[in-house]
């Protein structure tokens, strides 16, 4: 599948359409600034698993520019993206308003364990190529309704670690234990492709 082909003039097109792991705020401001107009596709599994998802609302979190986020909306959810990067945010709403749509936006440090605490509640959370942390992954049976669905995806603890992508930044097979006296597990999928070894939870609020 080609990219997408709407176009946003929230930054200059250098060419590269790489996700990279590495890199504080500046660098992901920097990054989303110059990407071009175009926005990548969403994630395959997000489009393989939308049905899981109940209908109603989704928190994003590390939504980047908004690639899920947009799909999500057309599929007719209503989206709050997060993201400590305001140029993503700033590109995610630019893509939102060129498609008629909808989005709420919320800059966040995510690297603080209280980043989640006052987000609100929704029937759904997406993590996209972001692994929280303990604290955060607790926190999250205090954001979802009974019968909620978390759906966490990106490289997996088999997936080769470079410069770009750390061991740390892998989800792995424990991150969930802790969690699974208020989650189900309803889903487990992997996949290997040309990019690396990708990993997917569908976990259900009890």
């Amino acid at each position: 599948m080609g990219p997408v082909q709407e176009r946003c003039k929230c930054g200059t097109d250098t060419g590269g359409n790489q996700m990279e792991y590495i890199g504080n705020k500046t660098f992901w401001d920097e990054k989303f600034q110059n990407r071009g107009e175009r926005i990548l596709d969403p994630e395959q599994s997000l489009i393989d698993n939308i049905g899981y998802f109940n209908k109603g609302t989704v928190l994003d979190i590390a939504c980047g520019d908004g690639r899920n986020a947009l799909f999500l909306l057309r599929h007719g959810f209503k989206v709050t993206g997060i993201d400590f990067s305001e140029k993503a945010l700033e590109r995610l709403r630019c893509f939102a308003q060129k498609n008629n749509l909808t989005v709420i936006t919320k800059q966040i440090d995510l690297t603080k364990d209280s980043s989640l605490n006052n987000i609100g509640i929704f029937d759904n959370i997406l993590i996209n190529h972001y692994r929280l942390g303990n604290a955060q992954l607790k926190e999250l049976k205090n954001h979802i309704t009974d019968g909620g669905i978390v759906f966490v995806s990106g490289f997996g603890e088999e997936h080769k670690v470079d410069s770009r992508i750390k061991k740390e930044d892998l989800i792995q097979s424990t991150d969930f234990e802790e969690i699974y006296e208020s989650f189900d597990l309803i889903k487990r999928d992997s996949r290997q492709d040309e990019r690396g070894y990708f990993v997917t939870y569908i976990l259900k609020r009890k």
